[in-house]
């Protein structure tokens, strides 16, 4: 029977670290299915859906920890096997603004407000090409119940687009 985990790390950006790690969950017998692997700040962090049989969990568990030594901060947690229930309607969030402290937290609360689920988000702060002006850009893919209203989702952004001085796209995915 097999099982499957979500192997989460971090560790200072540098070559060789993915091998390092896929060697370990292949020599556990451990397959890599999906990922997001990403450069923040000088590190390299990720998560990682593994499926492997299910007599090797506890190897697979020790081996991701002795990397440690290597500099590599592991956490591996059991996958659920329930999924979100995928009914509602992907929506897209295109934000573009003068970068502020608050502007995830005003966001994410509109959209828990209208019981959103985000399913994945990309977020960044760049310079503006002529001012030199910090910006904030982040695409967000969402999912609407059903049963909400998109006007009221669209009405509560709008309110922060304006307070915040951002622009806030919203589309169909």
């Amino acid at each position: 029977m097999q099982t499957s985990f979500i192997v989460t790390f971090i560790g200072d950006d540098r070559p060789g670290l993915v091998e390092q790690l896929s060697s370990v969950i292949e020599r556990c017998g451990g397959n890599w299915h999906e990922s997001r692997l990403s450069q923040l700040g000088g590190k390299f962090a990720g998560l990682v859906l593994v499926s492997l049989p299910e007599d090797a969990a506890e190897e697979l568990q020790q081996a991701l920890k002795g990397l440690a030594s290597s500099g590599i901060s592991v956490r591996v947690t059991p996958a659920s096997a329930v999924a979100a229930s995928g009914d509602g309607r992907r929506v897209t969030l295109a934000v573009l603004g003068p970068d502020r402290p608050g502007i995830v937290r005003e966001i994410a609360r509109a959209l828990a407000a209208e019981q959103v689920n985000v399913i994945d988000m990309e977020s960044e702060v760049s310079s503006a090409p002529m001012s030199g002006e910090l910006l904030f850009r982040a695409d967000i893919l969402a999912e609407i119940p059903r049963s909400a209203s998109m006007d009221a989702l669209e009405d509560a952004l709008d309110v922060i687009a304006e307070q915040m001085t951002l622009e806030i796209d919203v589309g169909t995915a």
